[in-house]
């Protein structure tokens, strides 16, 4: 029989369970990075991007970011800008709510932007009114939503 003196098993291995519920420091932007908002997931490692200086990028998630970091539309990233190809970037930081907020009261983010504050207990401003409207006609029910819009 064999005589297993191990440290664990392969959920050790992976690294599971460990949280980077740390506080990191808070990276500002240097030259050839620009912080953008993500619009749109792509797929294969590919994100639409709408970066603070109005330009449209296709930014790419690189392998150990792709596997550690779950990146969504809405949230706030810097990209590193490719001296070849303007309009395609690389993703090296994902910045989380908190971190986003600090961002823009130290005036790195124009005031014109949302940060997304409903992921971690932040405060919403955006209280939707819902209304319904209820028509009977001819034995059929007709709901109609009414959502109030920003132009």
């Amino acid at each position: 029989m064999p005589n297993h003196k191990g440290k664990g098993g392969k959920n050790r291995k992976k690294g599971k369970g460990e949280g980077d519920g740390d506080k990191r420091e808070l990276l500002f932007k240097e030259e050839g990075q620009e912080y953008a908002f993500v619009t749109k997931m792509l797929g294969n490692g590919w994100v639409e991007a709408q970066c603070m200086d109005g330009e449209k990028r296709l930014g790419h998630i690189r392998g150990a970011f792709r596997k550690k970091v779950w990146i969504n539309a809405g949230d706030l990233i810097l990209l590193g800008l490719r001296d070849y190809q303007d309009n395609k970037a690389d993703i090296i930081l994902k910045y989380t709510p908190d971190e986003a907020r600090m961002l823009k009261s130290y005036g790195e983010l124009p005031d014109s932007v949302k940060v997304n504050e409903n992921e971690e207990g932040g405060d919403s401003d955006d209280d939707v009114d819902v209304e319904f409207d209820i028509d009977n006609v001819g034995g059929f029910c007709i709901f109609v939503i009414l959502y109030p819009c920003q132009i």
